[in-house]
């Protein structure tokens, strides 16, 4: 195939495709003759999909290819609420399988033309017919540009079936249209020479089909095949996220620690500012120097010969940390979370996270005396209910 555009014509197929996506927001997608599943690598990047399928003939490329669908790294590093399972299945687009009924978005991009004549007609009843997804997106090559292509003699590609005019293809997409309840809209991608746009249309011809919400009579469900799955399940992965506790639970444990550390440095720096300045004073006033600090009950400081602890309260972490709010949904939610969690260790009330100020080499003490900074920045709880 000579390349004569820039990006190339099939990029420029998988550009249409993603842009549909992105603008309509399908949830269930599947691409049947997903071939080198590139389009299926980019469509995971696009959050509001839950299911992506492919589905191909040819088994041994789907194994092959299945690896560049597995989670990058930065999925795991750092999951979002959005939940996405990836699937390939090996199987024959004229096969009715009954997993697949019910799509959002069902694309077939340069696939026809593989398929033999006698094979296009089970291929329309299946997509069209016992599938009935919302939209259908297909592409095939427009034999019209043919002669625009240097040295081209017959199809495109050797294992082409056939190859439509625009007009061939458009009377066959108007008979689906009629037969099945749906509407169509006919594009293309691969622009013609200045001038010769009328005349000639489009590289590759495109058909975007809308099903009809309108009662009809047609083959929709009668072939009592509800329980047939002729595809073989080659592939399937799911993608980390939030949604799942055990994985919300290791993000926000990570998130509150941080959070509480940093709130617990702030808070001791402004106290030892204090100390040294009450200290100062008692040194002037005594010519003595005074032992190791204590806080508790937000009173003064005070000198005390005991370990020191400081208490974060809940509530404050989730103000302070928008993060944290916006992981943990609610108050009683990061409550349940972190409660049984090894790393946290919390007052009797469970409401605030106990933070030991021990320098490194120190004993742990026996006891954990609170510092009263839950208490001093109490306020009443409330809830920020965020459903996956």
């Amino acid at each position: 195939m000579y390349q004569l555009f820039k990006p190339s014509l099939h990029a420029q197929r998988h550009d249409f495709v993603v842009d549909f996506v992105r603008r309509n927001k399908p949830k269930k997608v599947v691409d049947l003759g997903c071939g080198e599943c590139g389009l299926l690598g980019r469509l995971r990047f696009n959050h509001q999909i839950a299911l992506l399928i492919g589905v191909d003939l040819n088994g041994a490329k789907l194994r092959k290819k299945m690896h560049g669908l597995a989670p990058l790294s930065a999925d795991y590093l750092q999951p979002t609420f959005d939940q996405l399972c990836v699937q390939l299945y090996q199987g024959s687009v004229t096969q009715k399988d009954a997993r697949f009924r019910g799509f959002d978005l069902v694309t077939s991009i340069e696939l026809i033309e593989h398929l033999r004549l006698d094979d296009l007609e089970p291929f329309t009843n299946v997509v069209f017919g016992y599938m009935v997804p919302q939209t259908v997106i297909i592409s095939t090559p427009n034999s019209e540009f043919n002669p625009l292509f240097p040295g081209l003699s017959g199809f495109r590609h050797s294992d082409h079936k056939f190859e439509w005019t625009r007009m061939e293809f458009q009377s066959w997409a108007l008979n689906v249209c009629s037969e099945f309840g749906y509407m169509v809209e006919f594009t293309g991608v691969g622009q013609a020479p200045p001038g010769q746009e009328q005349r000639i249309g489009f590289c590759t011809q495109i058909g975007v089909f809308h099903r009809l919400m309108v009662d009809r009579v047609g083959p929709m469900f009668g072939d009592n095949a509800e329980n047939n799955y002729p595809y073989t399940l080659v592939y399937s992965v799911t993608y980390p996220s939030l949604c799942d506790d055990n994985i919300l639970r290791r993000i926000l444990v990570s998130e509150l620690l941080f959070c509480a550390e940093k709130l617990k440095k702030e808070w001791l720096e402004k106290l030892t500012d204090k100390l040294e300045e009450v200290n100062a004073v008692e040194k002037d006033e005594t010519g003595g120097e005074c032992g190791e600090i204590f806080w508790s009950n937000c009173q003064e400081p005070q000198c005390h010969n005991l370990h020191r602890h400081v208490s974060v309260a809940l509530q404050l972490l989730c103000t302070c940390c928008p993060k944290l709010r916006e992981l943990s949904r609610s108050l009683s939610n990061l409550r349940r979370l972190i409660v049984d969690d090894p790393q946290i260790k919390m007052n009797r009330e469970r409401s605030a996270v106990i933070l030991c100020c021990l320098e490194q080499g120190d004993e742990e003490p026996n006891d954990l005396t609170d510092s009263g900074y839950a208490e001093r920045s109490h306020v009443e709880e409330e809830n920020w209910e965020i459903t996956c």
